[in-house]
């Protein structure tokens, strides 16, 4: 995978996806500082490895899950190298066994594709269906990272 080992601050010049400059946009309006490295498409962890070298800061997992009727959905934010396990996580939210939502439901409501989810396509649930689960280590972290969109760049 090809990583720009520059770090950028701000949106890029160029234009890129609607999705993608909105959520620089929404950054921007808010007046939340971010930096920025571009790269290839990287959608697993393994990929991200190379792009924690150059932000300094390390990625974590975005999992989109979903109970067994798929009417509750869950954003879980957790360390990278941290293994999921369902059953642990069923447990700590107190719902019906969790398993990770498909494709279709990443679309509808976040507006993203699998690889690419992060917290900041939450933007985009105006309806309030998704709901955001940090996991401690990672709330406690002085940066959290995350793709803006589509996983080209990450924040």
């Amino acid at each position: 995978m090809v990583v720009d080992p520059n770090v950028y601050s701000g949106p890029p010049a160029e234009e890129r996806h609607p999705n993608e400059m909105a959520v620089y946009a929404f950054l921007d309006e808010l007046g939340v500082p971010y930096q920025r490295c571009d790269h290839d498409y990287a959608n697993t962890m393994e990929d991200c490895k190379a792009v924690e070298q150059v932000l300094g800061a390390p990625i974590c997992k975005n999992l989109l899950l979903t109970n067994r009727k798929q009417t509750d959905f869950y954003l879980l934010m957790m360390p990278g190298d941290k293994p999921f396990k369902t059953r642990d996580v069923t447990a700590q939210l107190g719902c019906a066994r969790l398993s990770f939502a498909d494709a279709g439901h990443m679309e509808e409501l976040l507006h993203t594709t699998p690889g690419s989810v992060s917290a900041l396509e939450l933007l985009f649930d105006t309806d309030h269906r998704v709901q955001l689960v940090i996991d401690r280590p990672l709330a406690r972290a002085e940066f959290v990272s995350a793709h803006p969109g589509w996983s080209t760049s990450t924040l």
